[in-house]
């Protein structure tokens, strides 16, 4: 009888350790399919962010269209981590808008591959407080279109392989920015609206970025 009992509970543990296996099996895969997927589901014109990246980029910036005809605007403001509460330092923020006539306007030198976001682009990299601050001038709506006006930026963390995209930067006292329009925003990273403060010929943006918020396959752990 003693090799049948024996046979028995050896039968027994095999069964276990399957069970355990299959189950260590199951959540395995469940934290890879979570992951699945480039940060911000892609990104087109992202990738333009790496071309001419200067080695030192500093907290503040100014832009090609700062020098030129245009109203003047700075907009400036604190990146916080996920979770809306700690500053992020080190974060790279790219950006590119249209000239004071609506195009994306080439210069003369530039990289090619850059020419599609035209001459007044560049970056800035968020302080050790998390701020950033971007002079250069307001945008003007692409001609002969219903489109408001915007500034374009994505996203490049210290630790996150991805870049991308947050909502393009739109200005509340814009009349083409419709109840409608301002429906369909999907907030990527905080609100896109701008509210606008003047100082003398100056207008100041203060506008808030949070890491993570509405992105997609955005790491639950940093």
């Amino acid at each position: 009888m003693k090799p049948v009992k024996n046979i028995a509970k050896t039968s027994f543990l095999v069964v276990l350790l399957v069970m355990m296996m299959s189950c260590n099996g199951q959540a395995k895969t469940d934290v890879i399919t979570e992951q699945q997927g480039p940060v911000g589901g892609g990104c087109d014109g992202c990738e333009l962010m790496y071309v001419g990246l200067p080695k030192n980029i500093k907290s503040v910036d100014t832009s090609a269209g700062w020098y030129e005809t245009g109203q003047k605007l700075l907009l400036t403001g604190t990146v916080y981590k996920h979770g809306g509460k700690i500053p992020a330092p080190n974060v790279i923020i790219y950006y590119w808008q249209t000239d004071s006539r609506g195009y994306y306007s080439p210069k003369s030198g530039m990289d090619r591959q850059a020419e599609r976001h035209g001459h007044i682009r560049g970056w800035v990299k968020t302080n050790d407080q998390g701020a950033y601050s971007i002079y250069t001038i307001r945008p003007a709506p692409y001609p002969n279109e219903n489109m408001p006006a915007h500034i374009h930026t994505s996203i490049k963390e210290p630790n996150i392989k991805d870049a991308y995209y947050l909502d393009a930067f739109v200005f509340d006292d814009d009349i083409l920015l419709t109840d409608t329009k301002r429906s369909l925003l999907e907030n990527r990273g905080g609100s896109g609206i701008l509210s606008i403060s003047k100082e003398n010929d100056l207008q100041i943006a203060k506008h808030d970025i949070f890491l993570g918020l509405h992105i997609p396959n955005y790491p639950k752990k940093q």
